[in-house]
C-alpha cells in the first residue's frame, strides 16, 4: 500500500515516547504484542517498557537472533503465537530490534488476519537508518535476501540512539555502511562528513542519523514502490546482497553482517562506475581506501566469483532477465538500471583484491 500521510513518521528520543503513549491512549488497541529477539529481549526491552505509561498487559514474543532466522518458518511461529494469544484485527505489534526484527515483524503484521497495525522501534544503527524506514517488510527465501515481502508502512518509527550503547563495534560498523551509501548517492559534502565517523562515537551521531533518515525518506516519498529513484538506495547492494547470501550458506566462509557485505559491494560498484560511467579515478581510490580502512577486505577467490554472479539473478531490481546495477557518474550522481557484463565484474573483483 502507498504511504498514507500520517504513517511511517519517524520520531526521535523523548518526543518518540510521547507519540507512542498518545497513540496507545487514543487508538486503544485490543491487545499489544512486542516482538523481540533474544538479544533485544535482554538488552533493550526493559528500557523500552519503562518509557510506556502502561505496559502491564503486553504480551512478549521472542524469536532467535540472526539473519539465518529471517524466514517463513520463524514467521509461522510468530503467527501461531499471535493466534494462540488471542490477537485480532485491532491488535498492535511493536517490533523492538534490528533489521531482522523490524523486517520480519512488519511482514508478520502486514499478513496476519490480512493486516494488523505495527510500530517499529529499531535498536541497531543499520535498522535506524535503513531497515525501519520506507515501509519495506519481508523475509529471506533460503539464502536469497528479502524475496518474500510487501511494502506497508508502520504507524510510526521510534528512534532512540541510547539503544546503540548495547551494540558491539562490528554492528555499529555494519550500520555505518548504509550511512556511507547515503553519502555516495546524495552529495560529496555528506560523504566527506560521514566517512570520518569510523570511530563511531555516539556524540554527534543523532544529527547524522536524522540526516540519513531524511535522505532515505525523501527518496521513498517520491517513489514508494521502487519504480525509479528509490532504486538508487540499492547502491552497492546488487553484488553486496549476492556476497552476503553466498557467505551465509558456505561453511568455509564466515557469515558477514549486512553492512560488511554492502561495503564490499560499494567498492565493486564504484570500480564498475569508473569503467562504465567515467567515475573519477581519484575518488574511486579515496572511497575504496576509506572502506578498506573501516571494514578490511573480504577474502573472495576466483572459484567464489562465478557463484556470486549467479546469485545476482535473484536481485529484486532485475527485469526481463537483466541484472540491473546502480552506478555513479560522480558522488551524488547515481544512475539506475545499468547493465554490466560479467568480465567487468571479474575486473572489479581483481581491483577489490589488489587495491
Amino acid at each position: 500500500m502507498a504511504n498514507p500521510a500520517n504513517k511511517g513518521i519517524v520520531y526521535y528520543s523523548a518526543e518518540a515516547y510521547n507519540q507512542i503513549n498518545d497513540y496507545l491512549n487514543s487508538n486503544k488497541p485490543s491487545k499489544v504484542f512486542i516482538l523481540v529477539d533474544e538479544n533485544t529481549h535482554e538488552l533493550c526491552l526493559s528500557k523500552f517498557l519503562a518509557k510506556l505509561k502502561d505496559a502491564s498487559d503486553f504480551e512478549i514474543i521472542e524469536i532467535p537472533a540472526g539473519e539465518e532466522n529471517k524466514n517463513l518458518e520463524t514467521c509461522s511461529g510468530v503467527w501461531s503465537a499471535l493466534s494462540e494469544l488471542g490477537a485480532d484485527r485491532k491488535s498492535l505489534l511493536i517490533n523492538v530490534g534490528g533489521g531482522v526484527v523490524t523486517d520480519l515483524g512488519g511482514f508478520v503484521a502486514s499478513t496476519f488476519k490480512r493486516g494488523i497495525e505495527y510500530i517499529n522501534v529499531p535498536t541497531s544503527l543499520l535498522s535506524m537508518v535503513d531497515a525501519s524506514v520506507g515501509g519495506k517488510t519481508g523475509v529471506d527465501l533460503g539464502n536469497l535476501k528479502n524475496q518474500i515481502g510487501v511494502i506497508n508502512y508502520p504507524e510510526m518509527v521510534i528512534i532512540d540512539s541510547e539503544y546503540l550503547n548495547t551494540l558491539p563495534k562490528n554492528e555499529m560498523r555494519s550500520g555505518l555502511a548504509e550511512i556511507l551509501k547515503h553519502g555516495l548517492i546524495k552529495s560529496e559534502d555528506y560523504w566527506h562528513r560521514v566517512s570520518n565517523l569510523a570511530n563511531l562515537e555516539l556524540q554527534d551521531l543523532d544529527a547524522i542519523i536524522k540526516e540519513s533518515v531524511d535522505i532515505k525518506t525523501e527518496v521513498v516519498t517520491k517513489d514508494p514502490f521502487e519504480k525509479n529513484i528509490r532504486k538508487t538506495l540499492n547502491y552497492g547492494h546488487t553484488l553486496g546482497h549476492a556476497i552476503e547470501s553466498y557467505f551465509l550458506t558456505h561453511e568455509s566462509k564466515t557469515t558477514l553482517l549486512h553492512g560488511e557485505a554492502v561495503a564490499a559491494g560499494m567498492v565493486l560498484a564504484t570500480f564498475i562506475s569508473k569503467k562504465l560511467k567515467n567515475f573519477p579515478e581519484q575518488k574511486l581510490e579515496q572511497i575504496s581506501s576509506k572502506i578498506f580502512d573501516i571494514y578490511g577486505r573480504i577474502e573472495v577467490d576466483q572459484n567464489d566469483i562465478a557463484s556470486i554472479i549467479d546469485l545476482m539473478k535473484f536481485d529484486k531490481k532485475n527485469e526481463r532477465g537483466n541484472v540491473n546495477f546502480v552506478l555513479l557518474k560522480d558522488i551524488g550522481e547515481p544512475e539506475i538500471d545499468c547493465l554490466v557484463a560479467n568480465d567487468i565484474i571479474y575486473e572489479a573483483f581483481d581491483f577489490y583484491q589488489e587495491a
